[in-house]
């Protein structure tokens, strides 16, 4: 039997294997900023590192769900799941496989497409700069990799995607793992951005910073800032060093005491 979302909880809590929180509690531990656009309320609730949850319209969207499929519990199951590459904080095929709905569209970059299980294939697969269209959102596979001498084996340039996500007049940049490349300072028009920084793996708070100032979104969201040794990076300060180039959105990426270290 393919185990789903519904079918992991199911018995999971049955072998008492994991808690299910109320509504009410698990939706407080993902409570979320809502964005008003000409298709209606987006709502964004982030999970955890890498991973959140876009209520919009269209449908409900999942980027680069990992993890505890219990996260997941208290959204609606998703219409659309994003991957952006292939790092174990971004894709999951357990996880993944728990996540998908008999509805669900998938969309991978090419390197995760030819790692997908057996029994489960993506719906539409982008290679940077490509574009598909999914409901009435545009999605933009915008290149996300590393620049810098000794980082570059982690992301090499042209496997890896970010996305911009057009829907009517409102659009979303999800920066995936990169440094402050052209491509994102080339970005416009953006509402919401999710920018990565951490070391060794992506781009210091200042870089990240000085890279939305220059494609200036409405608003930015400091995301996959947890490092290796001592790595991690300051949401507060990449807040204060972006100023008012763009407002800062802070979400609950960590539990308390996981960033410490």
């Amino acid at each position: 039997m393919t185990q789903t979302r519904r079918t992991f909880l199911a018995t999971a809590a049955a072998v008492g294997t994991i808690t299910v929180l109320p509504f009410a509690a698990l939706a407080a531990a993902h409570e979320g900023n809502t964005f008003q656009t000409d298709m209606g309320d987006v709502t964004v609730h982030p999970v955890s590192h890498a991973s959140f949850v876009m209520e919009t319209p269209a449908g409900t969207i999942y980027v680069d769900p990992v993890g505890d499929v219990a996260q997941y519990s208290d959204f609606p199951e998703p219409d659309l799941i994003l991957i952006t590459h292939e790092h174990g904080d971004h894709y999951n095929a357990e996880t993944l496989q728990a996540l998908m709905g008999e509805n669900t569209t998938l969309i991978t970059n090419p390197a995760v497409s030819d790692m997908l299980p057996e029994g489960l294939s993506a719906d539409t697969v982008l290679a940077n700069r490509e574009q598909t269209t999914w409901q009435d959102v545009t999605i933009d596979a915008i290149p996300a990799y590393n620049m810098t001498e000794g980082r570059t084996d982690f992301h090499p340039e042209g496997r890896d995607n970010g996305y911009v996500l057009t829907m009517g007049d409102f659009r979303v940049y999800v920066s995936g793992d990169t440094e402050d490349i052209p491509e994102m300072r080339a970005l416009e028009d953006i509402d919401v951005a999710f920018v990565s920084m951490n070391l060794p793996f992506t781009m210091t708070a200042e870089a990240a910073a000085d890279a939305v100032k220059a494609f200036q979104p409405t608003y930015v969201y400091p995301y996959h800032y947890r490092g290796r040794d001592g790595g991690t990076q300051d949401p507060q300060a990449f807040a204060e060093m972006v100023g008012d180039a763009s407002e800062v959105k802070m979400g609950d990426w960590y539990a308390p005491g996981e960033l410490e270290g």
